[in-house]
């Protein structure tokens, strides 16, 4: 099935005038609603990817509209050098949601990731003793935090690096799921562990059990942050609040993003206690559009969502169906199929090489009207939104079937 012309003239459109650092299927997706998107042509999808988690609530979900439509009529920004009425409800509430006691709310979830590098980094110094300039933290390989220069610095991806150096010193990679190599790691200058509790960018990669309490345990035991990157895996995603919650953990240091606004506008935080969020003085760090009216009340609204419309555990409900039915139809298509893993509607079918990479699958899928990605070419991520319901799933599982098991 070729495209369109209308969708073949957007394509060429895109290529031409931008800039070329995404792989996009084409499909030009011009309205969402709940777990559908329709293209140019009125083609009807289901979407299994949720802005890559960013729309656990399911597109234009009519609470977080109202919110954005009220308050965009009222106030949009005002800078952080003056008060606004949203902002502090939104700490508070955020507060009462995730048991942290303080916030400081940023844009994208690369920016919260500097946030809390730049806290762990004075935290180790004015608290932990740590040498100025000569704290370090260790982080995982495989990891996917963000694409700026620091963050990037310690990536284990050699496309994420490139000739984008020179890179930000500081940092430690260690083995992902592995205990032993982040004990081998630290140093009497080693102020933070920062991970993702299930790598979603890696290829939905689940650490073994117990990794995440054993970590927590060292951390307590050696005077280092624990800083979690729940930017993907938070809100619900996996079936708990937060994937941390599958083995009872808590972070030094939370980060949230992408659902914290339900997709309808960037929204991302950093959470921590004030024993550590109170070290950031005036001027030390910021943002014009951090926190500002609409963010506050559009994240205020999202947070609702997930908690009125027991969003979790609907995660956990329809993640598991999903999950093993996606388990029969891998074992079926056993000649291509690698394993199937991952937690709540976080789920990654991995694809032997001979399968000949994930893309192909995408595109298949989506003539199926079913719309997934692939991720580290071998990797099919299925995560649709969580307000997604069996009578939805049933009739996208034989699509799916027929997709590995006749393509």
């Amino acid at each position: 099935m070729s495209p369109s012309t209308v969708t073949q003239n957007f394509v060429e459109l895109e290529e031409r005038f931008g800039a070329h650092n995404y792989h996009p299927l084409d499909v030009i997706i011009v309205r969402g609603e709940g777990v559908w998107v329709y293209d140019v042509d009125g083609k009807r999808y289901l979407d299994c990817l949720s802005a890559y988690s960013a729309l656990n609530q399911g597109h234009v979900h009519p609470t977080i509209l109202e919110a954005l439509k009220s308050q965009a009529e009222k106030l949009t920004l005002t800078s952080r050098a003056f008060r606004n009425d949203q902002l502090a409800l939104f700490y508070k509430e955020l507060s009462d949601f995730t048991g942290y006691e303080m916030s400081l709310p940023m844009n994208s979830g690369a920016e919260a990731v500097e946030t809390a590098i730049k806290l762990a980094r004075k935290w180790a110094t004015h608290i932990k003793g740590i040498p100025s300039n000569s704290a370090e933290i260790i982080v995982c390989d495989g990891n996917f935090h963000g694409r700026t220069v620091t963050i990037i610095s310690f990536s284990s991806e050699s496309l994420y690096k490139g000739d984008f150096g020179p890179f930000t010193p500081g940092f430690k990679l260690v083995a992902y799921g592995d205990i032993d190599s982040i004990k081998n790691a630290i140093t009497s200058n080693t102020a933070a562990v920062l991970l993702e509790p299930i790598q979603g960018e890696a290829g939905v990669i689940v650490p073994p059990k117990g990794y995440l309490q054993e970590l927590r345990e060292v951390c307590s035991e050696k005077d280092i942050l624990f800083i979690a990157d729940e930017i993907q895996t938070g809100l619900g995603r996996t079936g708990r609040l937060f994937a941390c919650d599958h083995e009872n953990v808590r972070p030094d240091i939370m980060i949230l993003g992408k659902a914290l606004s339900g997709g309808f506008y960037p929204v991302s935080t950093v959470l921590a206690d004030r024993s550590i969020m109170g070290l950031f003085q005036p001027g030390e760090h910021g943002s014009t559009f951090g926190g500002n009216p609409v963010a506050a009340a559009v994240a205020r609204a999202a947070l609702r969502v997930i908690k009125e419309e027991n969003l979790v555990e609907n995660a956990e409900r329809i993640g598991n169906y999903f999950k093993s039915e996606l388990e029969a139809i891998s074992a079926e298509a056993d000649n291509i199929v690698k394993e199937v893993r991952g937690k709540g509607l976080l789920i990654g079918v991995e694809l032997k090489q001979e399968a000949g990479g994930a893309r192909r699958y995408c595109e298949a899928l989506q003539k199926e009207g079913i719309l997934a990605k692939e991720t580290h070419e071998n990797v099919i991520r299925f995560a649709p939104p969580l307000i997604i319901d069996r009578s939805t799933l049933d009739w996208a599982l034989p699509r799916i079937n027929n997709v590995l098991n006749s393509s």
